[in-house]
């Protein structure tokens, strides 16, 4: 096949597949590729050309021309029982891609999943745990299953109400265009401002609006009061779970509870799309019990989002951490040890 049929036919199998996830889609690969990564699908296929598993790897240049780093979000993907039959295959073939692309390392966050089989099969397959991760461990999963009120019920009593005010407040949302994304991107630098953490450059956004839409895989839904825009996300759907990855608000009638209306928004249109789960993306790494005794006195890092993600009554969940295959020792050792004085704790 050439590389367009390999594409569409890896595309269709993460689509289908129970583990479903948007960081394997070639699109996914697509984005990261205009900002400083390369992509490459590795997949697996039967005598009869069919993909029955595979890999999308990221590559990232390391700094003082070390080589790569190799990273697989959300993967490989394989049949169900793959983790325990730890198919070599599949393995050999990403190990070789690798090397081949001048991986001095390769980093592996595993599918959603039972986390002791999986940690056993990378160990079996000469992985170990590694100091740093690129995605968020630890996130909220709502439960989209039941009717509309079986969800509202689910929610703490607060965000159930503020939900319902928001409505009463007169807040309109609506789903954004390609026009809307600029206004987005002002209200994502007015949010980084406020709240002290990095944004993207305003064409990530763009472009991953872009590249999404078409496949009516994203929804940027905003929130307006009067016909001034106060708070925008970006949800993006595959399979049977959405996930909320970008949010941005103005500091103007916050009162009227602007992102509230626009969380209930985005969880109408996850359903729509037929999602089960509404994944609400990072939270601190921290057990249910701490995250519930600190969270009212900690405003730090993924603190304060948690504040507000705890309401909508989802599940608690911590994802398989990073683990690295290491193809060069001293150049591994050297990148851990630039990071720690540089005193970075993620890739």
């Amino acid at each position: 096949m050439d590389d367009q049929s390999i594409t569409a036919a890896w595309d269709a199998f993460v689509a289908a597949h129970p583990q479903a996830h948007l960081l394997q889609l070639s699109t996914w690969g697509q984005l990261k590729s205009q900002f400083g990564w390369m992509s490459e699908i590795v997949p697996l296929a039967d005598t009869q050309g069919a993909v029955t598993g595979g890999a999308q790897i990221l590559y990232r240049r390391l700094p003082f021309h070390l080589g790569w780093m190799a990273y697989i979000p959300k993967g490989p993907l394989a049949s169900p029982n793959w983790w325990e039959s730890d198919t070599p295959g599949l393995w050999s073939q990403i190990h070789a891609a690798a090397r081949r692309h001048g991986a001095r390392w390769l980093k592996v966050e595993a599918p959603d999943g039972e986390s002791d089989p999986i940690a056993a099969a990378l160990a079996r397959a000469g992985f170990r745990p590694s100091p740093q991760g690129v995605q968020p461990v630890r996130t909220v999963v709502i439960d989209l299953t039941g009717s509309e009120e079986d969800i509202l019920a689910r929610m703490k009593q607060k965000t159930r109400y503020n939900v319902r005010l928001s409505e009463k407040k007169d807040v309109v949302v609506r789903k954004g265009t390609r026009a809307d994304v600029a206004s987005f991107n002002a209200m994502m630098q007015v949010t980084g401002e406020r709240d002290a953490f990095g944004v993207h450059d305003p064409v990530y956004y763009q472009a991953a609006y872009d590249l999404f839409a078409p496949q009516n895989r994203v929804a940027l839904l905003i929130a307006s009061y009067a016909g001034r825009d106060l708070a925008g996300i970006m949800v993006f759907a595959l399979g049977q779970t959405a996930w909320y990855l970008y949010g941005a608000s103005t500091n103007e009638e916050r009162n009227r509870m602007p992102t509230y209306a626009l969380q209930w928004a985005a969880i109408r249109w996850a359903r729509e799309q037929g999602c089960t789960r509404y994944d609400l993306w990072g939270v601190p790494d921290a057990s249910e019990d701490t995250l519930e005794a600190e969270f009212e006195n900690r405003g730090d890092g993924l603190w304060g989002v948690y504040r507000a993600k705890r309401g909508y009554g989802g599940q608690v969940v911590r994802r398989m951490p990073a683990w690295d295959y290491v193809y060069s020792a001293p150049i591994y050792r050297l990148y851990q040890l630039y990071l720690r004085r540089a005193g970075r704790g993620a890739e």
